[in-house]
Order: C-alpha cells, then structure tokens, then sequence
C-alpha cells in the first residue's frame, strides 16, 4: 500500500469509529418535545409552544439566537426536535415517555402542560436518568414532595400564580367582602385554589367564602357552577382555568353576566387575549403565569422572540410559547456552561444536570433564577393586569408586578406551610 493510500484509509477508519472532534460536533442534539397537537388544548396552548420550539431549532441551528446564546445548535451540535402529542393521559404520556428515550434515543425532553402529566412522567425520568425540562405546568408538588437529579422546571410554579393574585385582588378590591372560585377538580385545579383561598385569607381575613366550585377537567359546560357562583354574591370569582374549558367559561358566563356580577381573575388568562380578545369582558383579571405576552420586558431577548415568532406565524406569542422558549434557552445555557469553553467536549446528562442546577439566565421574560426545590425549580415576578377595549381594541391597564420573593416560599419551605404562615419572606 502507498503512503497516500495509507492515509486515505486510516482517515477513513477513524470517520467510521466516530471521527475527531468535527465529527462529533456534527452529531445532532435530539430533543424530545411533548406538547397538546390536538384537544381543546392543542389551540391556544400546545401549537404555540410547538411553534416556539421549532422557531428555536431552527434559529439555533442558524445562529441567529441574541447573544449570549448566538453559538449554533447547542454547543456547535444542531438541535433535531422530535415532537409528540400530549394528548391521552397520563399512561399513555408514561408510555411515549419511555419511547422517546429508549427507542428514539433522545438527548434530553421538554415538555408536558398538564400537571398530571408531569407527576407521572417525573419518576420515570429519574428512573432512566434522562435530563427532561418541564416547560409549562404548574403543581409545586414536583419539588416539595420529591428531590430530582435530572427532571427541572425553568419556569415559575402555581404557586407564584395564585399568591400573586390575591395580592392583586387585595390591592385592588380592598373592600370586598366575598370570594369564591371555580378551578378544575385535578392537581392543577386543586393545588391553584387551595393556594389562593388561604393566600387570600392572609390577606383579608374578614373576607368570607361564597363558594368553591370544581367541575371535573374537561367538562365543557359550566352553566351549574356558573348559577351557584352568581347566587352565592361573590365579588370576586378565582379561576386556574386554561385551554378550552377557559374559553367555554367565558363564552358562557359573559352572556350571563357573571363578569358584571363579579370580578373574575384569571390566572391563566393570558392566552384568551389572543384566540377570544373579542370575548374577554372589560375589568376582568389577567394573568400570564409570569411576565410573559403583554407583560414580558423589554430586553433584546424578547424583541427577537416577538418579531421572529410573528414573522414567522403570523401571530403573536402567547405564554405558552415564552415557556416553551425559556425552558429551550435553558437548555442551551447549561449545555454550553457544562462544556466549560471547550467547543469539542460532548458533556454527559450528569455534567449537564449540575450545570442546569442553580443556574441564572436571561430570556424574553427577563432574568431566571433557579433557586428553589434545591436548584429545579425557577422563580420569576408575576404579573397582573386589567382588561379593557379601548377603540375596539382590547389593551391591559393596571399592571402591578410583584417580585420572585414575595411570591415564592423561601428554599427548602413547603408553599402551604408558608401560605399559612402568612406570606413571610424571612
């Protein structure tokens, strides 16, 4: 054999058993995203975030992501999404789990809305040691109950949710004297009511309850719990409601004035001021489960988002899509910070576990902290404001903003027992 024969064929042999550096970093991240495609919650909450993590891939991919995220991929690595559908419960979800990392050999997973959803999948996660990113529900179970090694939360909890609402409907209604709720007879539902009733009765003792209504998840007609809320004299009505049974309270309770009877705040608001701005009466509560949408800062990051998402889809971003895009941003930052500068090292799920935990970061709702559930859990200020149309137009007045620790229990305290405790920051 010649020599440049030679060479030719060990070059050869070394790309076959895996290459150098170069070879490696062409190597594609996949990452396994699991969100609503179809249900009534696939609309206003599972297309979006789908759209916002195929915006990432591909702006990654590109390397057009604002810095200190503008490396390409991950850590030079392209990012391949594989996207599944969250629909089905939560056996299923366990089932598809195991799917995406067993069969289709992802690098790490992002998703899950429905807090049942996250409970079951939690476990296995740990069980097979995969780094999984829950992007969007919302129980404080996940942390307070359980410690993790590889499952994280990038976003803020229900809890911040419901403690900021009654904060704001305490400053803003400072006189009222009835309450009550209708919230989904599931984790989500229970563990969001639970925190805003004895949040509330921190804050306004004297107040009394009306009522508290729990229809199951998903029952679509609420014309039974609506009649008992307006014969109850409520001034004020909690709701954690979101995807389709959101938009089926609003347009059956609109036409039968329980938005004029009372005050009706809603946590997860945020998402009908897209799909039912038309609907969405006037002195209604808004949330966005953080500061995303209407209330995101204005920082580099989200003025990439905004005009890239509605370049792109024609359509602003709700909060489901900033979840998705924070929790991915999230992903890209401990990635690089587990490769420690070297742009050829392919970090372990264990490296970047240890990077993820703790860590700071930006996005387009403002800084990150992941500093509860022993650094898996993020908090971040919640936000509130008021709807009212303006020349047609629907437009949030009064925003009040309430910062991560005044709506977060301190590390290592379990939210109910600081709920109880009356709020106490220190």
């Amino acid at each position: 054999m010649t020599l440049p024969l030679r060479a030719l064929f060990l070059s050869l042999s070394v790309l076959a058993l895996g290459g150098p550096a170069s070879a490696q970093e062409a190597k594609p991240i996949k990452i396994g995203i699991v969100t609503f495609l179809s249900g009534a919650a696939a609309g206003p909450f599972g297309i979006p975030a789908r759209n916002a993590a195929e915006l990432f891939a591909a702006e990654a991919n590109a390397g057009k992501l604002p810095a200190p995220y503008s490396t390409k991929g991950l850590g030079g690595r392209p990012v391949e999404l594989v996207v599944i559908d969250e629909a089905g419960g939560t056996t299923k979800q366990v089932s598809e789990y195991r799917n995406l990392v067993e069969q289709q050999g992802v690098d790490l997973v992002a998703g899950y809305i429905s807090s049942g959803d996250c409970l079951a999948v939690a476990p296995v996660a740990e069980e097979l040691k995969k780094i999984t990113l829950l992007f969007d529900c919302g129980t404080p179970r996940i942390f307070e109950d359980t410690n993790y090694t590889y499952v994280f939360r990038p976003v803020g909890h229900a809890v911040m949710d419901n403690v900021g609402a009654a904060l704001y409907a305490a400053d803003t209604k400072p006189n009222l004297k009835k309450y009550a709720g209708i919230n989904q007879n599931y984790a989500w539902g229970q563990d969001s009511w639970h925190d805003f009733e004895f949040a509330f009765k921190a804050l306004k003792p004297d107040a009394q309850l009306a009522t508290s209504q729990m229809p199951k998840l998903g029952a679509g007609q609420y014309n039974a719990e609506i009649s008992a809320i307006l014969s109850s004299g409520a001034e004020i009505v909690h709701s954690s409601f979101w995807g389709g049974d959101l938009e089926a309270l609003i347009l059956q309770g609109a036409p039968r004035n329980l938005f004029k009877n009372a005050t009706v705040i809603l946590t997860a608001g945020e998402t009908a001021t897209h799909r039912q701005a038309g609907q969405l009466p006037d002195g209604t509560i808004i949330g966005a489960r953080g500061p995303n949408g209407v209330f995101a800062p204005d920082n580099p990051h989200n003025t990439w988002f905004r005009h890239s998402f509605e370049a792109k889809y024609k359509a602003a971003p709700s909060y489901p899509a900033y979840h998705m895009i924070q929790t991915l941003l999230a992903a890209k930052a401990a990635y690089e910070k587990a490769q420690g500068g070297d742009a050829a090292k392919v970090p372990s799920g264990d490296e970047v576990a240890e990077a993820l935990t703790g860590l700071t970061f930006e996005g387009p709702s403002g800084p990150v902290k992941m500093n509860l559930g022993k650094g898996h859990q993020a908090t971040q200020e919640v936000v509130y404001g008021t709807a009212k149309t303006e020349s047609g137009k629907l437009t949030i007045v009064d925003v009040r903003r309430y910062p991560a620790e005044k709506v977060n229990p301190p590390e290592g305290v379990k939210a109910e027992d600081w709920i109880k405790k009356g709020l106490k920051t220190q």
